[in-house]
């Protein structure tokens, strides 16, 4: 495992209980290791290393804060572990607290403390003034209501607009962390060459969005979206390689109806192909589901901030990069994807990985 400063703790503390734990007694590594049993010295060292600490087992770490609980674990001929029954009730207390101390620094290494927040990558936050075009598709007749018939007196423009639910989501984000900014939503038939210019954000697949379709092709992203016969209902994922890997959706039958159970989201961020000092961000999904999930990944306010900091632990500070997501979906609802979990991220791409 790679250095860190929450290992560089265990394994000083760890040291430290060792060599000062007792003021009349210093603990070899060798003995600590016989007393702790089918040890190696050489594994007692590698915890204490100062330059690449291992992590110990969490059940030598219990027997560390038990050993160390009392000192009557160094009064005999040789060091030895007490059994848990022959501790005093005032041993199993200093046992519990050492116990706690070595896991809380152990569950540090494990689980890194959140990211400060001048270290994070915050993709939605821009240091311009933008402008910024969120480009949807438009519904094609025969889809959308009547309230989007300019001629129905309670005409509504946005009931045209496709992936409603991720547009009104991203949107507000969007302004809130860019007070700033100059924030468009436009419908893809609408869209004129100056909304091409700034910073874009592309929702939706490519049927029925022209403008996500030609400028997917311009980009180096390696997964493109296709249609496939498996799916009658949007278009799948492919990957770039020797031999194309597709990335489909999975469904579960729900007493005779075939229910989505798991969408796929693509969240991808490369320079503008039309001007490469401003960005190109695809929120995309073979459904609807997908393209939500996408959004939501660093919209949510639960998970934003561990997705946040997976982006740059994974890629630094990229200026091209791609996530391929399993979005879950539970009672028609898109659930948040977690980078962090297993399972979640299905493919993942920077420009480095093509040494660019």
């Amino acid at each position: 495992m790679a250095p860190s400063p929450a290992r560089d703790r265990l394994a000083r503390r760890l040291r430290e209980l060792r060599e000062q734990c007792w003021p009349d007694y210093q603990v070899t590594q060798a003995a600590l290791a016989a007393a702790l049993g089918r040890l190696a010295p050489a594994s007692v060292s590698s915890w204490e290393s100062s330059t690449a600490p291992k992590l110990p087992p969490t059940d030598r770490l219990r027997a560390y804060a038990r050993f160390f609980a009392t000192h009557r674990s160094v009064d005999g001929d040789a060091p030895r572990l007490l059994s848990q029954n022959e501790l005093t009730e005032d041993e199993r207390a200093a046992c519990q607290a050492l116990e706690d101390e070595l896991f809380s620094l152990r569950n540090e290494v494990k689980n890194p403390a959140r990211q400060p927040e001048a270290d994070r990558q915050h993709p939605w936050r821009f240091t311009d003034t933008g402008p910024l075009t969120i480009v949807c598709a438009q519904l094609p007749e025969g889809v959308v209501g009547s309230f989007a018939n300019p001629d129905d007196p309670n005409y509504t423009e946005l009931q045209s607009f496709a992936d409603l639910d991720s547009l009104i989501e991203l949107h507000g984000h969007i302004r809130a962390e860019n007070p700033a900014m100059e924030v468009f939503f436009k419908a893809s038939p609408k869209v004129v060459p100056d909304d091409l210019s700034g910073h874009l954000v592309l929702l939706g697949g490519i049927a029925w969005n022209k403008v996500t379709k030609r400028l997917s092709e311009m980009t180096p992203l390696p997964v493109k979206q296709v249609t496939d016969e498996a799916i009658e209902t949007g278009e799948i994922f492919v990957i770039d390689g020797d031999e194309d890997q597709k990335l489909l959706p999975t469904w579960r039958d729900d007493e005779g109806r075939k229910i989505l159970a798991e969408d796929i989201g693509l969240l991808a961020r490369v320079p503008n192909p039309i001007n490469s000092n401003r960005t190109l961000t695809i929120c995309n999904g073979v459904h609807s589901h997908g393209v939500l999930g996408a959004v939501r990944s660093l919209t949510d306010a639960q998970l934003r901030n561990s997705n946040e900091q997976y982006i740059s632990q994974n890629f630094g500070n990229p200026r091209s990069f791609a996530i391929l997501l399993r979005v879950t979906v539970i009672e028609a609802r898109a659930m948040t994807p977690d980078f962090n979990a297993p399972g979640c991220v299905l493919y993942q791409w920077s420009a480095r990985d093509n040494g660019t």
